[in-house]
């Protein structure tokens, strides 16, 4: 996909099954500050890492065609691991705009470890994906890759942006799971491979025994996004977001602190 050089005055839509891909928001809005942002939570479908893969390609095309109806976006990020790994390719045949993916940073991961043992957190959907076996094979065959599904991350991520205090059992199990693994006490570079677990990133560092060197997707993704839409000619100030939820508005109330620092401050239900 080459870059957009046409004026296109609509938004940039996200989409995840929560707050997580708020972590690639935050990097977006670093590159294109007065981009008009629809941020999209399918909370009545969470979580999709819980899901089947049957379901979630068909689920996932369904709700981006009628939010790119509502909202005409001019391009589409999936700010979901377990999302993109499942439907992206069938996200990007139905619809006639750029969609950006999220996906594992093993390639980035394997650039910086130095010990050669890398950990992978995400969904039990994520890891179980023949894709990330494709990326392992192709990036980080010298490498050891040890895996780990930790649903629960989701849930802690969630209530951190809700403004509760996190369960650091949650964390300690997440990390015990790599770590008890052979070859997990040598593991030096974490690869977080769900857009929420990049929100406890202090936590999860509190729980390792040494420093470790944490890498998610959200810079590169926000990089192509800024390229994808090099053409376009912002407002001279942003707008007020729109977070818009597949769930009950009321579900909304506790975060909305947290959303009004990313701009999103009109809530919607899809």
């Amino acid at each position: 996909m080459t870059a957009n050089h046409e004026e296109n005055t609509g938004p940039l839509l996200f989409f995840d099954t929560g707050v997580g891909g708020l972590s690639i928001l935050r990097e977006a809005q670093k590159l294109v500050p007065n981009a008009p942002i629809v941020y999209a939570a399918d909370y009545s479908g969470m979580p999709y890492g819980m899901k089947s893969d049957a379901e979630l390609s068909t689920r996932i095309p369904l709700l981006l065609g009628r939010l790119v109806e509502r909202y005409k976006p001019q391009l589409v990020t999936i700010a979901c691991n377990t999302a993109s790994t499942i439907a992206l390719d069938v996200v990007r045949s139905v619809l006639d705009i750029p969609v950006v993916g999220t996906v594992p940073a093993v390639k980035p991961a394997s650039l910086l470890t130095e010990t050669g043992v890398i950990g992978l957190l995400g969904t039990r959907a994520t890891i179980r994906q023949p894709y990330v076996d494709r990326l392992a094979a192709e990036f980080a065959a010298d490498k050891t890759l040890i895996r780990f599904g930790a649903p629960d991350l989701v849930h802690a991520a969630e209530a951190k942006l809700r403004g509760e205090i996190v369960d650091q059992h949650i964390i300690d199990n997440a990390v015990a799971g790599l770590t008890s693994q052979e070859n997990g006490q040598d593991i030096d570079t974490v690869i977080l491979a769900c857009t929420h677990f990049p929100l406890l990133q202090d936590e999860l560092q509190k729980s390792f025994t040494r420093d470790i060197k944490f890498i998610d997707g959200s810079q590169g993704i926000a990089r192509r996004i800024a390229y994808l839409t090099s053409g376009t000619i912002w407002p001279e100030m942003p707008e007020n977001g729109i977070f818009v939820t597949s769930g009950p508005l009321a579900q909304l109330t506790p975060y909305r602190q947290a959303l009004a620092e990313f701009g999103l401050t009109k809530l919607e239900k899809l």
